[in-house]
């Protein structure tokens, strides 16, 4: 019975997950709108992902209690230090309460130091983009739309998807070619 249910969940995630969300290949979708999320830089101001309109953007939601985001950060980290200049803007945003110098000295010690650090104390934002967890990473279009999202941890720093999201940010509008 129990493989039953853990079984009848996966396939709840699965159906419930965009069409474009695979994580295989990162296959790219359509263009889909997105809520309107709020969150704060690290001085505290008041951003949105209108804020970053005209880059591509690797929107990552993590915490620092977070294993999978541990795993993966290193890695979103080195993808920012091959895309700087091309367009692309890898994000981090923390959906915790810790403050602004624990979370940056957490990037820095996974080796991530480098990304735009970005907060969501009220962690509204998993609830808007629909996430069934964390790390959830949600790649935008430079008209602010997803084009594709990863649930869990992956590597961010592959030259398929180096070579995707150049792609994208040089002007290629909806669906990104194998």
């Amino acid at each position: 019975m129990r493989a039953f249910l853990l079984g009848l969940a996966a396939a709840v995630l699965v159906a419930a997950t965009p069409p474009f969300a695979k994580a295989d290949g990162f296959a790219f979708g359509p263009p889909v709108d997105l809520p309107q999320l709020t969150f704060e830089d690290a001085e505290g101001h008041a951003r949105t992902l209108d804020d970053y309109r005209g880059h591509v953007v690797v929107l990552n939601l993590w915490a620092t209690w977070c294993a999978p985001c541990k795993t993966e950060m290193p890695t979103l980290g080195r993808l920012q230090a091959e895309v700087a200049g091309d367009g692309v803007k890898v994000l981090a945003l923390a959906v915790e309460r810790a403050t602004p110098d624990r979370l940056e000295a957490a990037l820095a010690d996974l080796g991530a130091g480098n990304l735009e650090l970005l907060r969501d104390p009220s962690m509204a934002s998993v609830g808007a983009l629909g996430a069934q967890g964390i790390p959830i990473t949600v790649v935008i279009d430079k008209d602010g739309r997803e084009v594709f999202r990863h649930l869990g941890d992956a590597e961010w720093d592959t030259p398929e998807m180096v070579a995707r999201l150049r792609e994208l940010a040089g002007g290629m509008a909806g669906v990104v070619k194998s």
